[in-house]
């Protein structure tokens, strides 16, 4: 079998259909893959087979099959490769497992295409020439047919584009402010090229395609959008027959043009205020914020991604984190907005956010921190603390940016009093800031990215359900018997399932006693919440005694004290009888050192015992169940009181 390496593409392989080997740290980023299952030729064989599941990141082997080009390839985040969006390309390819099917072989060694002329290296202008399928063996390759122009030359195309409109001039007035019926006034839409400091360029009319004569049989011809010119140009985006409709012609590029700062590797929504009060020139200001946002940080799939959400009445999302993948596509993008207009619902907003925006499918990848920076004219319409409360408990680290707040005349008619501070991820200053006119907006810019992009200080990126090392001690004595002992052990899976499990995540351990204790397996054996489940599978029904005492202590030394600093160390104890040893001291000892402790006892195991074990107070932290088959029913007390100990945290 052919070895292959990272960077390798598929359409730089002939051969119609193939067996390789990929090498491991194929995951890498900059190994660029482009669609989900079925994949352009321009991406990476090893990282389309990473993303697509087949491989994973140790390499191995894997069919690939050449099929047709498409359009609309879709990016995608899985199994820790971003793949990015393509509108089209002239071949694509799918994997699979590298088994071939009986009877049938393949090349043991690849045919790769010859590499650019020197003068494509150099970047001189050439014909493109039409992509040839790869001959099937018993077969004569046709000639491809010249460029034919019915009725006109190729040089006869006729470039076209709309001038630029003159940007609009007008005064600049001073924003009224609210009146004693409780609300903002309503701002007249006078705006000033001149007024926002860091300038406001005009948008440029879209150019309109090439028309002109249709093509038989033709050649495909490259152009590419000039950025500040008015004539398409030839050279740069492959098209594959004739021109690309208008709609595909979208903002992304074939390739991004960075993979994004590694430094600052945050999933990054704006909720930008949209309602009628703020009116057009604000919400302009608040766009160029967005766009200085947007050119300051380096845009990538291994970086910062960045999607918008505007609110008014009703939030929309105007563009998610998959969409754009680097800095100048989202520039763009943020130039289209427009404004909804309504109430300043932010309470409501941030709601839509929690709840639909950082999902898988919008493009949250899971392990970089969820950032969520509110932007409000004044003081929201609504109430913001449930809503932000579940945000947190969801792991968003809640921003808020307040333009010219109330004044001291003016808090008699916000909603919610402090709401800022009801609303942010911590209220020690970090995540509030406070901004005294629009004009001065584009000087938070570096202030706030600084805080966003310092990952190790987002504190409400930990949750409930992943930054714990839970430790499961299991009594494993004759008393419990095999079949019992299946039922304990489906508890602990049933516990385990519920958090995320990582290497910076939660991690699980367990220990199994009688008279003697062993580990089963430690916070470091597995990282994965599959391997935990089978590894729970695995453990051995042992019978015995019941030191319950000496099982704690053992805990302590042999599982908890690998326990990461950062993480809260969870003792999860469970029992059917009273133990032969004292559990007193090393219960306090465990209390002592940071471990809080959840003891379970089944049938007949002694309440009073179980007290002392459990951390203060024992009615949150100790259940007793009177038989085995009822364990499943405490798994969601158990996760529930878990859940609030971890949330109940001061926020200060």
């Amino acid at each position: 079998v052919p070895q292959i390496n990272c960077d390798v593409k598929a359409g730089k392989i002939i051969n119609p259909e193939f067996v390789v080997k990929c090498p491991a740290g194929c995951q890498d980023p900059k190994y660029h893959v482009y669609g989900t299952d079925v994949y352009a030729s321009y991406s990476s064989v090893c990282g389309a087979a990473i993303h697509s599941g087949v491989l994973d990141n140790s390499g191995g082997k894997i069919l690939v099959r050449k099929v047709a080009g498409q359009s609309g390839y879709k990016g995608s985040y899985a199994n820790g490769v971003q793949s990015l969006s393509l509108p089209r390309w002239r071949e694509s390819f799918v994997v699979s497992e590298g088994k071939p099917p009986k009877g049938v072989t393949y090349p043991s060694a690849l045919t790769y295409s010859s590499p650019k002329s020197p003068a494509a290296k150099a970047g001189k202008c050439e014909p493109t020439k039409a992509y040839q399928k790869p001959p099937v063996p018993g077969t004569t390759a046709q000639a491809v047919t010249p460029l034919q122009l019915t009725g006109a030359t190729a040089t006869e195309v006729t470039l076209t584009s709309l001038p630029k409109p003159s940007p609009s001039t007008g005064s600049t007035t001073s924003s009224l402010r609210p009146q004693p019926v409780g609300h903002r006034s309503w701002e007249l839409d006078l705006w000033s090229t001149g007024s926002y400091a860091s300038g406001h360029n005009s948008p440029h009319a879209n150019p309109v395609p090439p028309t002109g004569p249709s093509v038989t049989g033709a050649t495909p011809i490259s152009y590419t959008i000039g950025r500040e010119m008015d004539l398409w140009q030839p050279g740069s985006v492959l098209l594959d027959a004739g021109f690309v409709p208008k709609e595909e012609l979208s903002t992304q590029s074939l390739e991004p043009v960075s993979q994004g700062d590694p430094n600052c590797k945050i999933d990054l929504s704006f909720l930008i205020d949209g309602s009628s009060s703020i009116g057009k020139r604000r919400f302009r200001i608040q766009k160029q914020f967005l766009a200085d946002v947007a050119q300051t940080l380096d845009i990538g799939p291994g970086g910062p991604l960045m999607g918008v959400v505007q609110y008014g009445d009703n939030p929309a999302a105007q563009f998610s984190l998959r969409t754009h993948m680097n800095s100048r596509d989202l520039k763009t993008a943020i130039d289209k907005i427009t404004q909804r207009g309504g109430l300043s619902n932010a309470g409501r907003a941030i709601s839509y956010v929690t709840k639909n925006f950082f999902s898988k499918a919008n493009g949250n990848r899971g392990g970089a921190p969820n950032v969520a920076v509110v932007i409000v004219d004044g003081w929201p319409t609504d109430k913001v603390e449930e809503a932000s409360r579940l945000a947190r408990e969801s792991g968003i680290n809640i921003f808020f940016i307040t333009v010219e707040g109330a004044t001291e005349n003016e808090k008699q008619y916000v909603t919610e009093p402090n709401f800022s501070n009801k609303a942010v991820c911590r209220t020690n200053g970090f995540y509030s800031l406070n901004v005294q006119s629009w004009f001065s907006l584009r000087k938070t810019v570096q202030p706030l990215l600084k805080r966003v992009c310092d990952t190790d200080r987002l504190a409400c990126s930990k949750t409930c359900w992943n930054s714990a090392d839970i430790g499961f001690v299991i009594d494993g004595s004759s008393s419990v018997g095999t079949g019992n002992f299946r039922t304990v052990l489906q508890f602990v899976a049933n516990i385990s399932k519920e958090f995320e499990i990582s290497e910076t995540d939660t991690r699980v351990g367990a220990v199994q006693y009688t008279y003697e204790q062993r580990l089963e397996f430690g916070f470091d054996d597995y990282h994965t919440k599959s391997d935990i489940l089978n590894a729970i599978k695995r453990v051995g029904y042992w019978s015995g005694g019941t030191s319950t005492g000496a099982a704690i202590n053992y805990a302590l030394e042999q599982l908890f004290k690998k326990s990461k600093p950062n993480k809260r160390k969870l003792m999860i104890l469970i029992t059917d009888g009273r133990s032969y040893d004292d559990v007193r001291i090393p219960a306090m000892v465990a209390h002592h050192k940071g471990v809080t402790t959840y003891a379970i006892g089944v049938a007949w195991a002694a309440q009073d015992e179980l007290e002392v074990i459990a951390t203060h107070p024992a009615s949150d932290h100790s259940f007793f169940v009177d038989e085995f088959d009822n364990l499943y029913k405490f798994v969601p007390k158990v996760i529930r009181n878990i859940c609030t100990e971890f949330n109940s945290q001061p926020r200060n």
